[in-house]
């Protein structure tokens, strides 16, 4: 116990959330703000070390000028440029498509699925036909598709529950991707800390918390088949390109993506929005990342900030230990960098993604 009462204040503290000190037994995890008192190297990364693709964003920017903002900001951070999975077929891709392909190479709008009427006779010819008339308007790849236990719930303006990536009538839309040369970007289940129990033995209860996975839910299939459904899909349709978006979740146990990389190589994954999941282990992420190299690509998911893209970098290119970002990751455990080589860094923030982009 604490006796020193200006000690106490003082560590009481939450940073970010209020400057009012919190007696112990009240203070609530959501508001736990340590602060490093290490005195170890902090490096900044302004900007990335080699020019990088970003194969895994959203429209955030909604208007020419907030567009043109997040442009000046790929400038300044070594950002070449962004792929957005906008999720959206029909008269709303066509709106995304408008607004960004004012700026040429510098952006790629995806578009999703239309699962409208997936339930009728003939809805696959008519979801390939809509998929050709987006490619024909500027979409090159398909994505953000996404099954969290339900079915391919990521798509706009119909979501398509019942349907998972591996369901026979899914097979012509992927049957045509491969035709078109459209790379699928797949994002399969949740971190395993969103199937753990919510108490005291998570230890990524904070955030596991907000996006915990409802498993009374009526048809969700769980974390290891929705993996399958992401395999069954790869294996199927050899000549069709899949991007696991943020390592296939598979984060608490790597070596089922790195089986998965073994098996199929029309599968990448991308790492976006899983920073805060895997910097607290960077010696295996470091031999992880370099076994791999060649099919592991850059992505954000985190909006459009300098200071976001700053974060990626110094995770990947330093070794600085035990740093906080709470401003960007919803746990309370510290991070620490990779410390990537430079050939493995190519690779990840642009090589690979040409390679997907330009098959």
């Amino acid at each position: 116990m604490i006796k020193n009462t200006t000690l106490l204040l003082a560590f009481l503290v939450v940073i970010g959330r209020t400057s009012v000190a919190q007696d112990l037994d009240k203070l609530l995890l959501k508001d736990y703000r340590p602060q490093s008192i290490y005195k170890i190297p902090i490096t900044r990364v302004p900007k990335a070390k080699y020019p990088v693709i970003d194969l895994h964003s959203h429209p955030y920017a909604k208007s020419d000028t907030e567009i043109a903002e997040w442009v000046k900001t790929m400038d300044q951070v070594g950002v070449e440029k962004t792929v957005i999975l906008s999720y959206s077929t029909g008269a709303r891709f066509d709106s995304i498509q408008k607004a960004y392909r004012k700026y040429g190479n510098r952006f790629e709008v995806w578009c999703g699925f239309d699962f409208t009427g997936k339930d009728k006779t003939g809805w696959s010819k008519k979801a390939v036909k809509e998929l050709e008339r987006c490619f024909k308007a500027g979409a090159r790849g398909v994505g953000e598709l996404g099954d969290k236990g339900l079915g391919e719930f990521y798509s706009l303006p119909t979501p398509g529950y019942g349907l998972h990536m591996d369901d026979p009538r899914m097979k012509p839309l992927l049957q045509k991707c491969a035709e078109l040369k459209m790379p699928i970007s797949i994002h399969v289940a949740e971190p395993y800390w969103m199937y753990e129990p919510m108490d005291s033995t998570n230890d990524g209860l904070m955030n596991a918390y907000q996006w915990k996975i409802d498993k009374t839910k009526p048809g969700l299939i769980g974390h290891a088949e929705l993996v399958k459904t992401l395999e069954n899909a790869a294996r199927d349709n050899p000549k069709t390109t899949f991007v696991a978006c943020h390592f296939a979740n598979t984060e608490y146990d790597l070596s089922i993506l790195g089986n998965l990389f073994d098996k199929y190589p029309n599968l990448y994954a991308d790492i976006a929005a899983r920073y805060g999941e895997v910097a607290p282990i960077p010696r295996y992420m470091q031999t992880f990342f370099k076994k791999y190299q060649d099919r592991l690509v850059y992505g954000t998911d985190m909006g459009t900030s300098p200071k976001m893209y700053e974060t990626t970098f110094r995770i990947l290119e330093t070794s600085d230990e035990h740093f906080y970002e709470f401003h960007q990751f919803s746990y309370h455990w510290p991070l620490n960098g990779f410390n990537l080589d430079n050939d493995t860094l190519r690779k990840v923030y642009r090589d690979n993604a040409l390679k997907i982009l330009m098959k």
